[in-house]
């Protein structure tokens, strides 16, 4: 365990050291939980559970941030605190019929939250269908996309307007640690689905402006902006922003369209640009001092209906760190 103070490991024990408090730690670690659930897992009155993860909150052991109206926690996963999180768990019986009985319980918020996910996606899934049939496939892209991280070591990756969650699914058992930061609520919903459904338990979730990012500076050494800036006024902007939170030698990707003349995108789908040329994304990415190191144009096949070219781009912070490792450079066919 990392070292910690005296007055704060007797903090941290005092603030666990109560049985509905132990409860919420044991469920906190499994899931991002707001107090509306947990007050239906436990059985307790909103107010109790409020005061019991307020104490948590204070003493490090369980982190809370808002989504809207909401406010979601989780339990602590760095530092001292979390060390000390996970040695208790670890001790507890994981048969007790308490915590069963609280597990089975989760397990029906979780239910809960994958068919209220599932009635969304059916409700927008032909307009999402409509503007994946006209570029190359997802896996093509995702497999490209997975190329260009490779296998370096990543401590920590901050996906930026995650949508649904699955650059998260794709990189998350990449890394350490995974944020997600969208602005929809709705978004956010479908994403922890997926991160549910696929087991990922080093992502977090957080609802905040892609120009104003709710998480750490030069906090992640991988950042994916994944189809999202031609919905913006501003992309420089949200590019300089994500320069910002990246950490030295870290690494940016981008994907978004080449330019088209797909109109319906705009008018139908709020596309504010009808995609970027190479070299505007690439000058961009310089402009917040960064080098541009991989370049690839995802050119559609010659099937009806796909229309679109999918680019990445991949700039890297030039700021020196230890265990940077060199990236091959290549240009787009």
């Amino acid at each position: 365990m990392p070292q910690a103070s005296l007055t704060s490991v007797l903090a941290c024990l005092e603030a666990a050291g109560e049985l509905t408090r132990l409860r919420l730690l044991a469920l906190l670690a499994e899931a991002e939980l707001t107090v509306s659930e947990l007050v239906a897992i436990l059985g307790q009155s909103q107010p109790r559970v409020s005061r019991h993860l307020k104490l948590l909150v204070d003493a490090g052991l369980a982190s809370r941030h808002r989504e809207g109206a909401w406010a979601f926690f989780l339990v602590a996963r760095e530092g001292p605190q979390g060390a000390l999180v996970q040695d208790i768990l670890a001790k507890l019986d994981h048969f007790d019929p308490i915590l069963l009985a609280d597990r089975a319980r989760l397990l029906d918020v979780r239910q809960a939250r994958a068919e209220a996910a599932a009635h969304y996606f059916a409700r927008h899934a032909q307009s999402w269908d409509q503007i994946r049939a006209l570029h190359v496939s997802e896996l093509q892209v995702e497999q490209a996309i997975l190329a260009a991280v490779g296998d370096s070591p990543v401590q920590g990756v901050l996906d930026i307007g995650t949508g649904t969650g699955r650059m998260l699914e794709l990189l998350a058992p990449l890394a350490g640690r995974a944020v997600g930061v969208d602005q929809s609520p709705a978004m956010l919903n479908l994403a922890r689905a997926r991160i549910e459904a696929s087991g990922l338990r080093n992502t977090q979730l957080r609802q905040g402006d892609i120009y104003a990012l709710p998480v750490e500076r030069e906090g992640y050494d991988l950042i994916i902006v994944h189809q999202v800036l031609h919905y913006l006024d501003d992309p420089v902007r949200a590019l300089r922003e994500a320069a910002r939170v990246l950490a030295p030698g870290g690494r940016l990707l981008v994907a978004d369209f080449a330019p088209h003349d797909e109109e319906s995108l705009r008018s139908q789908h709020a596309h504010r640009r009808l995609g970027f040329e190479r070299e505007e994304i690439a000058n961009a990415l310089r402009e917040v001092g960064l080098d541009v190191v991989f370049e690839r144009a995802l050119a559609p096949a010659r099937r009806e209906g796909e229309k679109l070219t999918v680019l990445i781009w991949m700039a890297r912070d030039p700021r020196v760190r230890a265990d940077a490792l060199p990236i091959k450079t290549q240009e787009v066919a």
